[in-house]
């Protein structure tokens, strides 16, 4: 069963707030089928402590101003700095510095996955080819 679209549609929502604040990269994938616990992981990356708290904390606001007052149901990492997860039980956003995306690696659990297209306007990166734009099968 793939993401439902609602679900991709909060993302998309997520994914400008977080490009807004100028995340350094933002992917997001269907992981509906190889793993079962949620639709959709997105993940943006930010050049520096202070950044990732502010992507999420863009990201949050979006969500529950644009989302019918969607609040995460856990919050892990916000006195952390180096990562923050959001965990909206059909999706889940990770925030992260940057230096520590390669040692997280999360992108290679989910490499057989879908990406969604996340239909960013003005995408703003350090490293475009970070940035999903294949389009998920409906």
């Amino acid at each position: 069963m793939p993401a439902l679209q609602s679900s991709i549609d909060d993302i998309r929502i997520a994914a400008q707030a977080a490009d807004r604040v100028k995340a350094t990269d933002i992917v997001a994938f269907d992981v509906t089928g190889p793993l079962g616990i949620t639709d959709i992981v997105m993940i943006a990356g930010a050049s520096n402590e202070r950044q990732v708290l502010a992507v999420a904390e863009e990201i949050e606001k979006d969500l529950y101003v644009k989302c019918g007052g969607r609040s995460p149901r856990e919050r892990e990492g916000l006195t952390e700095g180096q990562w923050v997860l959001l965990d909206y039980g059909d999706y889940v956003i990770h925030v992260m510095h940057e230096e520590s995306r390669e040692f997280y690696g999360l992108e290679r659990l989910w490499r057989d996955c879908p990406q969604i297209d996340l239909e960013l306007e003005h995408p703003e990166s350090a490293h475009p080819e970070n940035i999903a734009v294949e389009s998920v099968e409906r």
